[in-house]
């Protein structure tokens, strides 16, 4: 049986490679004239359901506290984008770690990954008790 921290991380990872497969792929649909605002929106609305999902496969078998679970994917996904999302698909595109950590938008989104997670874990938890 997988620990509780180890089986968060990995539901992290899940949602983290989620979001970065809808951010990568909205720039190949070309709809706005801006595709970095084009991406962060796809990205903003791809979270939902990314992060729903990497909940709802995490408490089907364990538990921790829904603001606890919140937190570490929020720490886990912001590791993986300075070390791997900025290093290999920004930087070579001219970005920078100063420019994604600057952006207001990471932090938008940051704080709706943390609303849903801690949201849906919530529903989750309370649905198991009754």
């Amino acid at each position: 049986m997988i620990s509780k921290s180890l089986f968060s991380i990995i539901s992290a990872i899940l949602v983290w490679s989620l979001g970065v497969c809808s951010f990568l792929l909205s720039f190949y649909a070309p709809i706005l004239d801006d595709p970095d605002l084009q991406a962060n929106i796809v990205l903003a609305l791809a979270i939902i359901p990314s992060a729903c999902l990497g909940t709802y496969l995490f408490y089907k078998k364990q538990y921790l506290k829904p603001s606890l679970l919140a937190l570490i994917f929020v720490l886990v996904i912001t590791l993986l984008d300075a070390c791997i999302t900025v290093p290999v698909f920004l930087i070579p595109n001219g970005s920078s770690h100063s420019d994604f950590f600057g952006d207001p938008t990471f932090y938008v989104i940051a704080i709706e990954l943390y609303v849903i997670v801690w949201f849906f874990g919530n529903y989750l938890t309370n649905k198991l008790k009754a």
